[in-house]
């Protein structure tokens, strides 16, 4: 709750744990933007690139006893303007002292996907977003309201103090139990097929919702939920990573040698842990330019002897970022050593006493290779639904409707297997095969098995890290007829828009945090930025 408004001018804030009186601190507080339509977004902090955050691991869940708790001055109400935010330093922990409407609300300071510092985020109409991935918290309740991400933000009290848990920097949502009868629904138990991102954040909303009956999770993983998009990092062990998976299976390739042995799909951790163990020091080919193809191979560079990737176009994710991004990742990789073999493909795959070692190109080059990764892309693994009654496109993708039900009722979906409604296209079916609105697909169909039917207004939010740099993305961006770059690419710093027509259908970026998140919040709110909007509010931007 809170209490402590305007009326309270002359009294300080208090944090129940440090220092008295600290002085402000302008570098820590949020710049007002000006631009329309872009005015209810506030960025904070200065501009800058976190190379870290796919290494940031949130602080373990800890309970603490009162004595924990202490109490402090922070600042005086006045030092915070409407739409400010302030990480308050308080020694031994941090909290996120927010204003908004001459309310004051705090807490955590980190985002509990990745550990990204929130005062760097966006704080906009009651929530703010985090700088890096997109995911969204409440400023009353601390509640996830926007994936990536499980858990909740804790909050903290403000009347004249507010209390702070020292270490804690995330919050599971309260859960029901399991009982024998649930007489709040139509429906007594539920099973999920699958144990991806849908699946855990479904099962997880229908005990938040208070759904008390049995949930049944049948999945081929032999591992709890975990954080796939880490697999691609291809050097970290399965216990660093659990969520609290499997929607698709890999596009089959056809070349001669299938039995060859130390070719990987990158689908467990046991792969990923495979790839690092035999490309330390050896040779490593990876084959397409995939996000995570390209992931894989930057992770490889510092392990392995040599790195070539193998793409059946002229540019990387030329379809994706457009030519200019696509050359410009291109050549950092080139920087780092790796070697592309482009406009090609695989015809074989040689190996010695079954192990592998040559990949011969349809070029006719020869490739030495002592572990091979394919980063393709994937397709739905929807095979067990023939005959089953449920719709399938002649892709394999399954239809859903707005709350993520199929053509039978009682069946729902979600993930990358489905088509759904997207409101940013004008509710024309599409298929968005990011983690992100894995997470978003699970907790609308769980509210509609609830008979709660909530509209997805999620923006899609996407990223990627290379080489200590990170690429992030919002939007919908299939079928751009254009891309207005400000910036500079060459540098990897720059930010491109994506139009169709006159419309900004979606933005990314290199080393202009917030920008991304802040977009992303203008087309959450419906709003149209136009070719002309986007000039404006880049110098904005940077200027910050």
């Amino acid at each position: 709750s809170q209490d402590c408004h305007s009326k309270f001018a002359p009294f300080e804030v208090k944090v129940e744990l440090t220092l008295l009186g600290k002085e402000k601190d302008p570098g820590v507080k949020s710049a007002n933007g000006k631009a329309s339509p872009f005015s209810d977004c506030r960025p904070n902090g200065a501009l800058e690139h976190c190379s870290d955050e796919d290494s940031a691991a949130a602080a373990p869940l800890r309970l603490y006893k009162p004595r924990d708790y202490l109490e402090a001055s922070v600042c005086h109400v006045k030092d915070l303007e409407n739409g400010q935010m302030r990480e308050v330093d308080l020694g031994s922990g941090r909290a996120l002292l927010i204003k908004e409407h001459g309310e004051f609300s705090a807490m955590g300071h980190k985002c509990p996907h990745y550990g990204a510092p929130l005062v760097k985020g966006i704080l906009s109409k009651g929530h703010v977003r985090c700088p890096w991935h997109g995911a969204c918290f409440n400023i009353v309740t601390g509640d996830i309201e926007e994936f990536p991400g499980l858990d909740s933000l804790p909050t903290f009290q403000v009347t004249f103090l507010v209390q702070f848990d020292l270490q804690s920097q995330k919050r599971s949502k309260a859960m029901a139990r399991c009982s024998a009868v649930n007489s709040s629904t139509g429906f007594s138990q539920v099973l999920i097929v699958g144990s991806g991102p849908a699946g855990l954040v479904c099962a997880e909303t229908l005990r938040q919702e208070g759904f008390t009956d049995r949930i049944v999770m049948c999945t081929m993983d032999k591992h709890p939920p975990y954080d796939r998009p880490k697999l691609s990092k291809v050097c970290t062990e399965i216990q660093s990573i659990p969520q609290r998976c499997c929607d698709s299976l890999p596009k089959l390739m056809n070349y001669k040698g299938q039995d060859v042995r130390n070719v990987f799909h990158l689908r467990t951790p046991e792969d990923a842990n495979s790839v690092a163990r035999l490309a330390n020091n050896k040779n490593a080919v990876i084959v397409g330019t995939s996000f995570v193809g390209m992931e894989v191979a930057a992770a490889l560079t510092d392990k392995a002897h040599s790195v070539s990737i193998i793409g059946i176009e002229a540019i990387p994710f030329r379809k994706a970022l457009g030519e200019k991004v696509g050359k410009a990742i291109m050549k950092l990789f080139e920087t780092n050593r790796v070697k592309f073999y482009m406009l090609n493909e695989v015809s074989e795959m040689l190996g010695h006493d079954g192990q592998l070692k040559e990949v011969v190109l349809k070029s006719g080059k020869v490739l030495r290779a002592d572990v091979c990764v394919i980063g393709t892309g994937s397709g739905p693994a929807t095979g067990f639904l023939k005959q089953s009654g449920v719709h399938m496109d002649s892709k394999g993708f399954v239809p859903v409707n707005k709350t993520m039900q199929t053509n039978v009722d009682g069946v729902f979906a979600g993930g990358d297997i489905v088509t759904f409604p997207f409101p940013g296209r004008s509710n024309k079916k599409v298929n968005i095969p990011h983690w992100q609105m894995a997470h978003v697909h699970g907790r609308a169909a769980a509210l509609g098995m609830m008979g709660r039917p909530t509209e997805i207004k999620t923006v899609p939010y996407f990223w990627s890290a290379m080489f200590g740099k990170s690429l992030r993305y919002a939007g919908y961006g299939d079928g751009f007829d254009d891309v207005i770059i400000q910036g500079d690419v060459d540098e990897l710093k720059f930010v491109a828009f994506y139009t169709r027509g006159e419309e900004v259908v979606a933005v990314a970026s290199m080393n202009y945090d917030p920008i991304v998140s802040r977009v992303a919040e203008v087309l959450r709110s419906g709003k149209m930025i136009r070719k002309r909007d986007q000039i404006v509010t880049c110098h904005i931007i940077m200027m910050i």
